[in-house]
């Protein structure tokens, strides 16, 4: 199991939302945590939430979409609290647009944080948890990394790949026996406000999901080494239906609301981290 107390854990996107919630749920555990955003007065609120219970932050104003940032910022954190034994890579944007109404820079900006960033925070923390022999590396990806849906190509599509990026490096650090776990997670829909107006058919069935229950499960995973967590359960079957022709797959997708679960989306703003 992983131990959370008295590590020092980074966490992504940690200003709101659920890496916020995450963060809070690591500190009572007793882990130093490592405060990345781009929201600095966000991050220092989170900060003052922690101290005052007790707990210990650090706080680093970062861009994720610069990666010589990420770089630099690592290089601080790892001088000022040493080795980072979890990474959390919790930040994400979402657009919300079809494809085409997508700007350029929007589109790109959604692979620099949802998926580029957590190459460049494991490439430059990886060589001191090997180092350390102890590590675990989380990627907060999506059920929209598992099946695709409209007015989320770009995301969807990201978030695919940090699907990909957690399998294959999972298998990496296996074969090359470095003591480094990986966890993966794909929720639905999370209640925080990033995902505002977008709606489920089957509320019951695939819920819109509470994030201090997300964080919660998500940290649990973590300490019991779960390679993998999706929530709800019933996205599970995702991996079943693949098998089936395509045209039923998509039906499939239309009968429960997800080929529609975007049609109300407002979000909180454009371009809003989940953090």
């Amino acid at each position: 199991m992983t131990r959370l107390a008295d590590r020092v854990v980074l966490i992504t996107g940690a200003a709101s939302g659920i890496g916020r919630l995450i963060a809070l749920e690591c500190a009572t555990r007793g882990a130093t945590i490592a405060l990345w955003d781009r929201d600095a007065a966000g991050l220092e609120q989170v900060r003052d939430e922690i101290t005052r219970r007790g707990g210990r932050a650090h706080c680093t104003t970062v861009d994720l979409t610069d990666r010589e940032a990420i770089k630099a910022a690592a290089a601080v954190t790892l001088d000022q609290l040493g080795t980072v034994t979890v990474l959390i890579n919790n930040a994400g944007v979402v657009t919300g647009k079809t494809l085409l109404e997508a700007s350029d820079a929007e589109i790109e900006r959604t692979f620099q944080v949802n998926t580029l960033a957590g190459f460049w925070t494991v490439r430059a923390l990886l060589p001191r948890m090997v180092a350390a022999g102890d590590g675990h590396i989380v990627t907060i990806a999506s059920a929209g990394g598992i099946a695709g849906t409209a007015r989320l190509v770009d995301y969807c599509a990201s978030k695919f790949a940090a699907f990909g990026f957690d399998e294959s490096l999972r298998l990496e650090l296996k074969r090359t026996g470095a003591p480094v776990r990986t966890t993966i997670v794909c929720p639905f829909y999370i209640g925080t406000g990033m995902f505002e107006g977008v709606t489920t058919r089957f509320a019951w069935l695939i819920p819109i999901l509470d994030p201090a229950e997300v964080a919660r499960r998500v940290v649990r995973a973590i300490e019991r080494d779960h390679a993998r967590l999706i929530m709800p359960w019933f996205v599970h079957t995702t991996f079943l239906v693949r098998i089936l022709p395509v045209p039923l797959f998509d039906w499939l997708l239309d009968f429960f609301g997800i080929s529609r679960s975007m049609d109300g989306f407002r979000g909180r703003q454009q371009g809003r981290r989940n953090g």
